[in-house]
């Protein structure tokens, strides 16, 4: 298969991840079905996408007929059925969650056909914990975009032993045509390049929080002007979600057993407590409607 066979994409997760890079793919020219068990979160995601795209064109990034043209490409449903039958190319974006990813890459591995390359779009699970649970390893990759996909540039795309060229190429084509900058990995580590070097960051941050050296407010601000990121590691958990980063460490933490990766405590307690950043209107700062 090569690139031009590429012309149908699924995306499985509507979430805060799955409709963006889902949006980026029919921005591409390619028809793409958003799957998602959750009819609502399809409804929010589709609703979300709207006002983004309208911003855009307000903005003068797009044309409103290139807008349209895209939506047009665009399909959301809760059938995986629908959605994979006839995907060439198929990207999950589910929660980071080991086991559900393996179910959902067993069920694709059943409905997609033979030649449609299987990408997980996980933060930091190396695919070849996951392949397995299908027939077609040298046909599964890592396609890691980072959040908002709609706006940030870089595609981590990481082989396995298992991970043919001729896939690896493809994905990395792929980027191409979504106007995102692939890189590729061709040796497995978990967390990749980016993540490992922000959860290197993020670590200390939280342990300087902890330890009482500094309000998570000052390391923000310190990060920011003084090593002049444009948010503090604070404000980026909040951004891309608590809960990722406590997924994220629970995963390292089952791969590695080093008590060092087991989530941090005040992390821990922010996620029971059901406050996750952004999307839930509290994390480490409150958020307004606005």
């Amino acid at each position: 298969m090569k690139i031009d066979d590429v012309k149908n994409i699924c995306v499985v997760g509507s979430g805060s991840m799955g409709h963006q890079i889902a949006m980026l793919c029919a921005l591409g020219g390619y028809h793409t079905t958003v799957q998602d068990i959750n009819e609502e979160s399809l409804n929010k995601a589709k609703s979300a996408l709207i006002k983004i795209m309208d911003r855009w064109v307000s903005k003068g990034k797009i044309s409103d007929e290139d807008r349209n043209k895209a939506f047009d490409r665009l399909t959301f449903t809760i059938s995986l059925e629908k959605a994979a039958a006839h995907a060439d190319f198929v990207i999950e974006a589910v929660v980071e969650k080991l086991d559900v990813k393996r179910e959902v890459f067993a069920r694709l591995d059943e409905i997609a056909p033979p030649h449609a390359i299987l990408a997980t779009n996980s933060s930091t699970i190396v695919n070849s914990l996951i392949a397995d649970a299908t027939k077609r390893p040298e046909k599964v990759c890592n396609l890691h975009f980072f959040y908002p996909a709609l706006v940030m540039d870089c595609v981590e795309v990481v082989m396995s032993e298992k991970t043919s060229e001729e896939t690896a190429q493809i994905a990395m084509d792929v980027c191409r045509k979504i106007n995102r900058t692939g890189v590729l990995l061709r040796k497995e580590i978990s967390g990749f390049v980016a993540n490992r070097i922000l959860g290197a960051l993020t670590r200390e941050a939280v342990q300087l929080y902890e330890q009482g050296i500094a309000d998570f407010k000052d390391i923000d601000l310190v990060c920011k002007k003084a090593l002049n990121h444009p948010m503090g590691p604070f404000e980026l958990m909040d951004l891309s979600g608590i809960d990722v980063a406590y997924f994220v460490s629970r995963q390292r933490f089952a791969e590695t057993g080093d008590p060092a990766d087991r989530p941090a405590a005040c992390i821990e307690e922010k996620v029971k407590a059901g406050h996750l950043g952004r999307k839930t209107g509290k994390g480490w700062y409150e958020y307004t409607d606005g």
